[in-house]
């Protein structure tokens, strides 16, 4: 219960959840950890899960803990501890063999993989932790990796895949009920998605910046050593497409934007 409270963002509840579950004899790491990151409160999540890790030596145990902490050092920037966990989750999931520890150690991989800067990288091993959740029939463990796929395309340049791959995971967190998932992943979508002056061309661009420095058309032509007329089009179409109808608000746009 804490769990589906947790992920559904009834934080009270889980909390409440957590405590009953310790009281009788559950040990409530990690989602009790995960529970502090979510409410933002990072010391306290890294705190619980290092301890939990700490008391913990056998194997199938460790491998429950290892996944969150892999989250958790991340979040608080600690990326060669991440490795180390990382690397030692993928070594279990080698030796147990077992569909689900693959599942969560290459979603750990490509994690790390992608903090230190290889989204190449980190793209395979969350392809193929996704194709392992997908396997295991856990939509809301593949919706994760699918943010994360995401994430690796955003970083690859890939916008328009980065784009698709939120959409889905949103759509898939809101037939689960995952509001916070839902909510970061709208987040997500507004930072990925690309700007209006994206879609100018090199040349629109090229005269933004010198509608933005208070050149007329004729001295624009003069400049690109086109006509006046060439100027003209690219104007309106700048218009257009930044849903704009002033030089004064395509001066404003170029200086907001950092175009100038």
């Amino acid at each position: 219960m804490g769990e589906l409270h947790r992920l559904r963002g009834e934080f009270a509840g889980a909390e409440e959840a957590y405590r009953q579950a310790s009281h009788w004899g559950r040990k409530p790491q990690p989602g009790l950890a995960q529970l502090r990151l979510a409410r933002g409160q990072v010391e306290a999540a890294r705190t619980a899960i290092c301890r939990a890790l700490d008391e913990t030596s056998e194997r199938r145990t460790r491998s429950r803990l290892l996944g969150a902490y892999v989250e958790i050092m991340l979040a608080v920037g600690d990326v060669a501890a991440a490795r180390n966990a990382a690397d030692e989750l993928a070594r279990i999931a080698t030796e147990l063999d077992a569909p689900l520890l693959h599942a969560v150690s290459n979603q750990a991989t490509g994690s790390v993989l992608r903090a230190e800067g290889d989204p190449r990288s980190a793209l395979t091993a969350f392809r193929r932790a996704w194709k392992g959740w997908r396997e295991l029939e856990a939509p809301y463990d593949a919706a994760r990796v699918r943010v994360l796929v995401g994430l690796a395309c955003r970083d690859l340049g890939d916008t328009d895949t980065a784009e698709m791959e939120l959409d889905a995971a949103r759509h898939a967190f809101e037939d689960l009920g995952a509001a916070p998932d839902v909510a970061l992943v709208r987040d997500l979508a507004r930072t990925i998605a690309p700007t209006a002056a994206e879609h100018l061309t090199a040349r629109e661009r090229q005269v933004l910046c010198l509608v933005a420095t208070g050149k007329t058309n004729r001295a624009i032509a003069e400049t690109l050593a086109i006509s006046e007329k060439t100027v003209a089009r690219h104007v309106s179409n700048i218009f257009t497409k930044l849903g704009i109808s002033s030089r004064a608000a395509a001066t404003a746009y170029a200086f907001q934007n950092r175009l100038v």
